[in-house]
């Protein structure tokens, strides 16, 4: 089984993911935090790594090569925002969490413990480089509405529900693609 699970930052991607690799017993990968770590290890902040992965497109390249070799070896739920897209012609179950961008922002003070106007600038900055980056390298646009109805099996706005809703709605699903 391959599962995909993709999203704006601070959608709950991170949270949802690792709790269906839990409950379904399979491995977890988020290139998210690939991306964090790497930022960390070149001791940069996220927006200068960014800025970095700009001029870098190879980074990119790098870390969507990982997944689609992880994915291939199958039972794992892939965290990306390009997952449903990359993997989209072998993966099982696509899933696109959605939510507006301030309660997003508050969701990642909490997680990075941060500061709320650093963390909206640099998610907005993040967000347009990815955007930018994203259809230059593999002619994806996140921002295409229609297309998302096509990739995503499911898609959920995370807004109002509790991260124990969102996993029981898609654990419904899941059990019914399984079976």
């Amino acid at each position: 089984m391959i599962i995909t699970i993709s999203g704006l930052h601070g959608t709950g991607k991170s949270t949802i993911g690792k709790l269906i690799a839990e409950k379904m017993g399979i491995k977890y990968y988020s290139t998210g935090q690939a991306f964090r770590d790497l930022a960390q290890e070149m001791k940069m902040t996220l927006a200068e790594f960014t800025k970095y992965v700009e001029r870098n497109p190879e980074i990119d390249k790098k870390l969507d090569n990982r997944i689609i070799e992880i994915a291939k070896k199958g039972n794992v739920i892939i965290d990306s925002q390009l997952s449903g897209y990359l993997l989209k012609d072998f993966s099982d179950f696509n899933i696109l969490l959605t939510c507006p961008l301030e309660t997003r922002v508050k969701r990642m003070i909490q997680r990075d413990n941060s500061d709320y106007e650093e963390k909206i600038k640099e998610t907005k900055m993040r967000e347009k480089s990815e955007l930018e980056r994203f259809k230059l390298l593999y002619n994806i646009d996140l921002s295409n509405q229609q297309e998302l109805y096509q990739i995503y099996d499911l898609i959920i706005n995370t807004e109002s529900l509790s991260v124990e809703e969102i996993f029981k709605e898609i654990i419904l699903k899941l059990e019914k693609v399984i079976k």
